[in-house]
C-alpha cells in the first residue's frame, strides 16, 4: 500500500498556534519534509521542532536560489520548476515505499505556500490530507488588534510582487487589504499605497507571533529594515476615526451607464473613501452604502445648487464624491462643479474629475464597433441651447460623414426632436444607414437594436436611450449565431 501525504499547516510562527490535527499528523508521519534556504535553516522546522522525533526521517528541500537571478535556461521559473519536480520525486519514493510523509508549511499549506507545488504533483497519486493553518493575514490582524473586515466590506490579498500600477488600482478599489511578500518590494508597495490615497491608513506587521515581531504605521517604517516575512495591512474602515482636515476636496466621479460592473478601480476608491456622496438620486442609489458615509440625493434639475453644496461641504473639511452617470465630463456634472468652483470663494477647494465609461462607448460595445472611425457627440436637448444650434451642428457633422452619438434624444416633455433629427440626417444619409438604438445599457431593462435610419421610431426613444447613427461607411452583418453586429471601418476610401 502506498503511504499517505500530509500537507501540514503550522500557523504564523508561534508553535502554540499549531492546531491539534497538525500535531497529530506529524506524530503519524514516518517522514517529515520541510523547505529551507541554502543556509540550511528552516522556519517551518523550527516551529514544529518539539514534535519531530529522533526516529523521523527528515527530508530537507533546499531551494536552489533565493533571488530571481539564475543562469538556468528556463530562467527563475524554470529553475524552481526543476526543483519542485526533483523534490516531489524524492517524496514519491517514500510514499511508494509505504511511508507516511508530512510536508511542513508555515501558515496555511495552500495559501502562498511552497507545499502546494508538492500537492499538485502528488495529491492525485497518493491518499492526501491538507491540514489548514492560521494564516499570516489572521495573525497580523490579531497582533494589530484592529478589525480586518466587517459587515459587507471586501478583503483583498495582494502579493507585493505585482506591478506598481496593478497594486495601485487594486488598493484604490478595495475596502480592506493585506499586501504580502514585502522585503524588496516594500518601496514599491509604499508608493502604490500613497498613489491610491491609502498610505495614512496602512499598518505594518513584521514576523507576527514570532520572535522579533514589530508593528506600527507603515509610513514610519524604514524600507532598509523590512524583511520578507512582513505584511502591509489596510484594516476595516468601519468606525475608523477620519483624519482632521482643515479643507476637504471634491471628486467628480463617473459611475458608467449602469451598476458596479462599470466602475473603474479609481472611481471605486474615491467612492469608498468619501465622507459624503452627492448627486442625482438615481446615481446616488448606485453607490454601495457604507457606515458613517452621508448621502445627499437630489433632483436632476438642480446641478448648480448640487455643485455649490458639495463645495461648501469640502470647505468644512469633508471629502465629497459628486456622482454622475456615464462620464462626468460629457453632458454631466463635471462642468457644473467646475463652473461653480471657478468662483473666488471656492478657489482653494481641490477639485478632481475621474472618468467613467460613457453611454456612447457602452452602447457601441454592445452593438459591435460603430465608433471605429471619426465620430461626433451631440445632445438633442434644447433646454440649454437653441434647437437652431443643434440643427446646424447636425447638418455640419452629417455632411462631414461623421458617425453621430446622439445624447438626450427625447423625454416626456421633448417628443419631436428625434423625428426632426431623422429628417435632417436623411438629407445626408441613405435610408438604410444603420442606427443603434440602445436603452438602459447595463441595466435590468437593457435593449439594443440595429435599425435603418428611415425606420427609426421616435416613440421608442426616451431619456434612457442613446442613438448611434452610422456614416456612409458603417456596415452591418448577421453572424452565424444569428446576431447582427455593426462596425465602421477604420480605413476611409480615398475617393
Amino acid at each position: 500500500m502506498p503511504g499517505r501525504l500530509f500537507g501540514v499547516g503550522l500557523g504564523p510562527g508561534d508553535p502554540s498556534l499549531m492546531t491539534v490535527r497538525a500535531v497529530e499528523a506529524i506524530a503519524e508521519a514516518d517522514v517529515v519534509a520541510y523547505h529551507s534556504a541554502r543556509h540550511g535553516r528552516s522556519i517551518a522546522r523550527s516551529i514544529a521542532a518539539k514534535h519531530i522525533r529522533a526516529d523521523h526521517i527528515e527530508e530537507k528541500l533546499v531551494y536552489p536560489l533565493t533571488v530571481e537571478t539564475t543562469d538556468h535556461p528556463g530562467g527563475y521559473r524554470g529553475a524552481l520548476n526543476d526543483f519542485y519536480e526533483e523534490a516531489s520525486a524524492r517524496l514519491a519514493e517514500h510514499l511508494d515505499a509505504g511511508r507516511t510523509v508530512a510536508v511542513l508549511a508555515e501558515g496555511d499549506p495552500l495559501f502562498y505556500g511552497s507545499y502546494q507545488h508538492m500537492h499538485k504533483r502528488l495529491a492525485h497519486r497518493y491518499p492526501t490530507e491538507v491540514i489548514p493553518g492560521v494564516t499570516s493575514v489572521s495573525a497580523a490582524a490579531a497582533r494589530l488588534g484592529e478589525p480586518l473586515v466587517e459587515a459587507e466590506e471586501v478583503l483583498t490579498i495582494l502579493p507585493g510582487t505585482l506591478p506598481e500600477e496593478e497594486l495601485t488600482a487594486r488598493l484604490a478599489a478595495t475596502d480592506s487589504a493585506v499586501v504580502m511578500k514585502l522585503g524588496r518590494t516594500f518601496t514599491k508597495v509604499r508608493r502604490a499605497l500613497e498613489r491610491s490615497g491609502r498610505l495614512d491608513e496602512a499598518r505594518y506587521v513584521e514576523r507576527a507571533t514570532m520572535e522579533g515581531e514589530r508593528t506600527g504605521r507603515l509610513v514610519d517604517i524604514d524600507a532598509e529594515s523590512v524583511p520578507y516575512f512582513s505584511v502591509a495591512v489596510l484594516p476595516s474602515r468601519i468606525d475608523a476615526v477620519p483624519p482632521e482636515r482643515e479643507r476637504g476636496e471634491v471628486v467628480v466621479v463617473g459611475t458608467g451607464p449602469a451598476g458596479p460592473l462599470w466602475l473603474t478601480p479609481e472611481t471605486r476608491g474615491a467612492l469608498a473613501s468619501a465622507d459624503d456622496v452627492v448627486g442625482y438620486t438615481t446615481y446616488v442609489d448606485r453607490v454601495p452604502e457604507r457606515p458613517g458615509q452621508r448621502r445627499h440625493g437630489s433632483d436632476n434639475k438642480v446641478e448648480s445648487e448640487r455643485a455649490e453644496f458639495a463645495l461648501q461641504l469640502a470647505m468644512r473639511g469633508r471629502r465629497v464624491a459628486v456622482v454622475s452617470g456615464g462620464d462626468p465630463g460629457i453632458f454631466a456634472m463635471a462642468t457644473a462643479v467646475l463652473e461653480v468652483a471657478s468662483q473666488p470663494e471656492y478657489a482653494d477647494v481641490p477639485v478632481r474629475v475621474l472618468p467613467g465609461v460613457t453611454a456612447a462607448n457602452a452602447a457601441a460595445a454592445r452593438a459591435g464597433a460603430p465608433l471605429g472611425h471619426d465620430y461626433a457627440t451631440i445632445s438633442l436637448s434644447d433646454r440649454l441651447k437653441p434647437w437652431e444650434v443643434i440643427a446646424e451642428r447636425l447638418h455640419a457633422a452629417a455632411s462631414a460623414d461623421l458617425v453621430l452619438a446622439l445624447y438626450n434624444p427625447g423625454s416626456a416633455s421633448r417628443t419631436w426632436q428625434v423625428a426632426k433629427a431623422r429628417e435632417l440626417l436623411l438629407e445626408h444619409r441613405t435610408p438604410d444607414t444603420p442606427v443603434v438604438v440602445a436603452r438602459d445599457v447595463g441595466g435590468p431593462t437593457e435593449r439594443v437594436r440595429i435599425v435603418r435610419l428611415t425606420d427609426l421610431d421616435p416613440a421608442e426613444v426616451d431619456m434612457r436611450t442613446i442613438l448611434l447613427i452610422g456614416s456612409s461607411q458603417t456596415r452591418t452583418v448577421r453572424r452565424g449565431d444569428g446576431e447582427e453586429i455593426v462596425w465602421t471601418p477604420r480605413r476611409y476610401p480615398e475617393n
